[in-house]
């Protein structure tokens, strides 16, 4: 089975008729910007007018730094310019392969300048772009510079969908500075009402002390996106449980740059969204309101936002809000809210609630923008801009990977996209390889990562892991699951098909992820084994490893 991780290097140049294949007549140079104020051979060459360079990749979050690095270590003699509009990049650190597709990473915040100091041959540009010359190969940025690329790879990630905008009320958690303004504001409150059922929301409700939280969601579960209702009921009593006392130090070192906060606080005005938060974005983070309580968690169900109201608006209706039911009883969901408060919400199950802010956490856009307008870009339902198998947009030299693509090939039968930073990771490390490919005329295959999805987090401070097709997705009916679970401890599911084992969710130290693994991918057929596939007291690994 071919690995898909394993980098080979080539040192030797691509012959100059390849480099200069696409950019006919233009010498592939840096004007202005060459940090090493030296000529880089025949692809580095100071010439006046607009900026160029063969590789430029946009966007500083994981998808895009990973590419950037993988490019700089494979064309070591080339310039690779990242153009982003946040002054931190983010880094992927302690990478570890944990088996065949499961992997586990940190992201940290950097600024640009530690990767530039790591790669001679990366030049950071920190600025938003403004618009795609696709036809000229040229970008233009907001700070007014042009900059003409050989091969462009656009990593702009997505933007968290409001449910209403212009109001001051209303919060939408995506990057560093949001997330620091939500802490801000929490500070403050003793209520807040978060919509939404993603990975943010999941994290915040739990992470979130000192107030109370109204939680609404359009499903019948939580996380319906990670796993199903009984994965659901079992993380639930967390909720209404003390967190531990004891907090981890936070692995995250802390970064200024002189003028940094100015430089955020400018782009945050003029409306560009920094690079999306890491995988543990709440550590070091007091997410505290004002009330000396620890959990207090309300969950309102298949329900979606109806109407959002100011204050004196509110008044004006002469409607009643409901006080924050206690213990589930019914009696007093009905109590009116004797206080009062600066924004409320009216939900669609018509209960209406108020609260100090409202956290919107339904999903995300990706940023396409910039680059579609008057380009023949393909784009997906999704908003993503469409890739094919080697990562190319619907126009020649130019290539997206992370949030802000979506897949158009058919997908193995074990795989599916998600925008999760696992798949961010992979997608800016492929579309790196095949970038490199093109380049030197080779052909690649897609690589293993693809082959079947895998996913490792944490939530409501258990491992949670998510193999394959974990909720029976485009599996139809004729699937069954095998359940075992331990109260508090563990949550062990499989989804079976046709005796083979098509997908798994693990809640806990199960230690089960790499056995479980072998038999998605080679599916083996499992039927003799039945439900004692699932039987604490045979130990599995034996059978299977």
């Amino acid at each position: 089975m071919r690995s898909g991780w394993a980098f080979r290097r080539r040192r030797a140049r691509a012959p100059s008729d390849v480099i200069s294949r696409k950019l006919e007549g233009v010498t592939s140079g840096v004007a202005g910007v060459c940090r090493l104020g030296a000529v880089r051979g025949a692809a580095m060459e100071t010439v006046p007018g607009p900026a160029r360079a063969r590789f430029i990749v946009v966007g500083g979050g994981v998808a895009g730094v990973t590419c950037t690095e993988q490019l700089a270590g494979q064309f070591p003699a080339d310039e690779i310019l990242l153009i982003t509009a946040s002054p931190l990049i983010k880094a992927v650190l302690n990478f570890r392969q944990v088996s065949k597709t499961l992997e586990e990473f940190e992201v940290e915040e950097r600024p640009s300048h530690i990767l530039e100091e790591h790669y001679p041959n990366v030049k950071v540009v920190q600025s938003a772009v403004r618009a795609l010359d696709a036809a000229k190969h040229k970008l233009h940025t907001e700070e007014g510079k042009e900059y003409i690329y050989e091969n462009l790879c656009i990593c702009t990630g997505a933007r968290p969908k409001l449910i209403v905008k212009n109001n001051p009320f209303v919060l939408g958690i995506r990057d560093t500075d949001s997330a620091k303004e939500f802490q801000s504001r929490l500070a403050k409150a003793k209520r807040i009402t978060v919509i939404g059922n993603g990975g943010i929301a999941l994290e915040l409700v739990y992470e979130v002390e000192g107030c109370e939280v109204i939680w609404a969601i359009k499903d019948k579960a939580i996380g319906n996106n990670f796993f199903d209702a009984g994965a659901a009921e079992f993380l639930i009593p967390q909720l209404k449980a003390d967190k531990p006392r004891a907090i981890p130090p936070c692995k995250r070192t802390k970064y200024t740059t002189e003028g940094l906060e100015q430089e955020k606080k400018s782009l945050s005005e003029d409306g560009e969204h920094g690079s999306a938060l890491g995988p543990d974005w709440h550590e070091g983070m007091k997410l505290k309101g004002t009330k000396q309580i620890s959990h207090r968690v309300h969950v309102e169900y298949q329900c979606e936002i109806d109407k959002i109201y100011l204050q004196d608006d509110f008044v004006s209706t002469q409607k009643t809000s409901l006080a924050f039911p206690e213990n589930g009883s019914e009696e007093r969901k009905r109590n009116a809210d004797e206080e009062s408060w600066p924004v409320y919400v009216q939900l669609t199950n018509g209960k209406v609630y108020g609260s100090d802010l409202i956290v919107s956490a339904t999903g995300v856009t990706p940023n396409i923008e910039p680059f579609i307008t008057n380009n023949p870009l393909d784009v997906a339902e999704d908003g993503g801009l469409k890739v094919d198998e080697q990562m190319h947009t619907s126009i020649p030299d130019i290539f997206a990977a992370g949030d802000v693509c979506t897949v158009s090939w058919e997908p193995r039968a074990l795989w599916q996209q998600m925008r999760l930073w696992t798949q961010a990771r992979q997608m800016g490390y492929y579309a790196a390889k095949c970038i490199a490919a093109e380049m030197l005329g080779e052909s690649i295959e897609l690589d293993f990562c693809f082959e079947s999805f895998a996913h490792v987090t944490k939530f409501f401070n258990y491992k949670v892991v998510l193999l394959a097709k974990y909720n029976g997705q485009g599996l139809g009916t004729d699937h069954e699951l095998l359940l075992r679970c331990t109260r508090g401890q563990e949550y062990v599911k499989t989804v079976m098909q046709n005796g083979r084992m098509k997908g798994a969710v693990l809640i806990g130290e199960t230690d089960l992820e790499e056995t479980f693994e072998n038999l998605i991918l080679n599916q083996m057929d499992l039927s003799a084994y039945g439900e004692n596939l699932l039987d604490p007291n045979i130990d599995i690994e034996d059978y299977f490893d």
